[in-house]
């Protein structure tokens, strides 16, 4: 069902017809006012599988969307008004959902697919609705003047993740409550998701290098890091409860953080992560999580390391505010379709705790109360917790991301079958 933030495309129609007859009734010079009024610009949104309320990617694009709708389609106030919103329940409703968007009139200004999957379905609606211009997150399909792919370099954050869960594993491996060993959880296995895989491991070798030859001493055993860095890809991104029994398998194994790339799925690490607290009776962890996508630190406060944002409502912004000013497709054409985002133009990050006032709000909408400076307090605690036991982790963190934005360093993007099983080779 198409929505405009709970309101169905029909709301349009009536108001027409509340015009019409409050305009009989209250006289000519309302009725001309009301048919004079411009209509307002309008985005359109279809979500994949996982959909509003994963506080990631999703969000994400929702995130966006509102700020689109505020800053620069006409709605300042209340955002609603400029949102096409379509939740696809199966793959199956990809092609219908970006149909319904392309035939609504006036027509949305674009029409934004959030998801590689949609790759198929927005390749043949952008063919059938040439005038119609149309994003796709993670994703690049060329050949289309109207098609926009928006990527990430999540590779990159990917590896600083990883630089984080290496120091942090090895501290509490060290003091007896690990066993020198990393976790993953991941989605679906998709080209997207092998970029943060490959980021996350080349994140672990990092850290090892960069111990031995600068930090002067070995961390996890000095082991290789195939035998670091436990994964799973789990095969779906809507299976919480399956994302918590493979953090406890990974946990279990020795694991003492373990990184979400898995959107809903992967929030069952941090329940994984608050339960073995709270059996022990902590407040915070380890073991840890680390979010993804959005500034996730507040779902677990206290359990969370930080998370590797991946800024895909600034993309939605961006690729709004082309089409509007004219120049959507010279950036097509200009950039191949790929219009990408990496850590030196700010479309990926480690999050910080200024950061989650921000994102909280994306829990708010749908409905929940957070006490924000109580949340802040225990992601501040537990980061400073963190530090007076394992030392400057963070700032192990921001060296890498300081390499990675100068190009001093250049994490490997896996996205062919020959590279993933290239890399595999080395890091397992």
């Amino acid at each position: 069902m198409l929505m405009k933030k709970g309101r169905a495309v029909s709301t349009t129609v009536a108001a027409v017809v509340v015009i019409v007859i409050v305009a009989a009734a209250g006289g000519a010079y309302y009725y001309y006012a009301q048919v004079s009024t411009t209509p307002q610009k309008t985005i359109g949104v279809v979500f994949d599988i996982g959909g509003r309320g994963d506080l990631s990617f999703n969000d994400m694009a929702a995130l966006g969307a509102d700020n689109a709708a505020r800053t620069v389609l006409g709605c300042p106030n209340d955002p609603s008004p400029c949102e096409h919103f379509l939740q696809s329940a199966t793959s199956a409703d990809y092609l219908p959902n970006l149909r319904q968007l392309a035939s609504l009139n006036p027509p949305p200004v674009l029409i934004v697919a959030v998801g590689f999957l949609m790759g198929d379905a927005v390749n043949q609606t952008a063919k059938d609705f040439p005038n119609q211009k149309f994003a796709i997150v993670d994703d690049v399909v060329p050949g289309r003047p109207n098609l926009l792919g928006l990527t990430f370099n999540t590779n990159e954050g990917g590896a600083a993740a990883g630089v984080l869960a290496a120091f942090v594993s090895d501290c509490y491996s060290k003091a007896g409550q690990g066993g020198n060993k990393v976790g993953l959880v991941l989605g679906i296995e998709i080209p997207v998701l092998w970029t943060f895989e490959i980021g996350y491991k080349w994140g672990v070798s990092w850290a090892e290098n960069y111990s031995q030859s600068t930090l002067g001493h070995t961390i996890l055993g000095n082991a290789p890091v195939k035998n670091v860095v436990l994964y799973k890809y789990t095969g779906t991104f809507t299976d919480s409860p399956k994302g918590k029994a493979e953090a406890l398998n990974e946990f279990a194994a020795g694991a003492v953080v373990s990184y979400n790339v898995a959107g809903a799925t992967g929030n069952g690490i941090f329940d994984a992560a608050q339960t073995l607290g709270a059996q022990k009776g902590q407040t915070m962890g380890p073991p840890f999580g680390i979010g993804v996508d959005s500034d996730q630190d507040y779902v677990q406060p206290g359990y969370i390391l930080a998370s590797q944002m991946k800024r895909v409502d600034t993309a939605v912004l961006t690729a709004t505010k082309l089409a509007v000013n004219g120049s959507f497709s010279s950036v097509v054409q200009s950039t191949g379709a790929d219009l990408s985002f990496n850590m030196a133009s700010g479309g990926v990050a480690i999050s910080t705790v200024n950061d989650v006032n921000t994102f909280i709000q994306i829990a708010v909408s749908h409905g929940k109360t957070y006490n924000v400076t109580e949340i802040t307090n225990k992601i501040q605690s537990m980061r400073n917790a963190v530090t007076a036991k394992c030392g400057a982790v963070y700032d192990y963190v921001n060296t890498v991301v300081s390499q990675i934005k100068s190009g001093q360093v250049h994490v490997p993007l896996v996205l062919t079958q020959d590279a993933i099983t290239l890399w595999r080779s080395r890091y397992g």
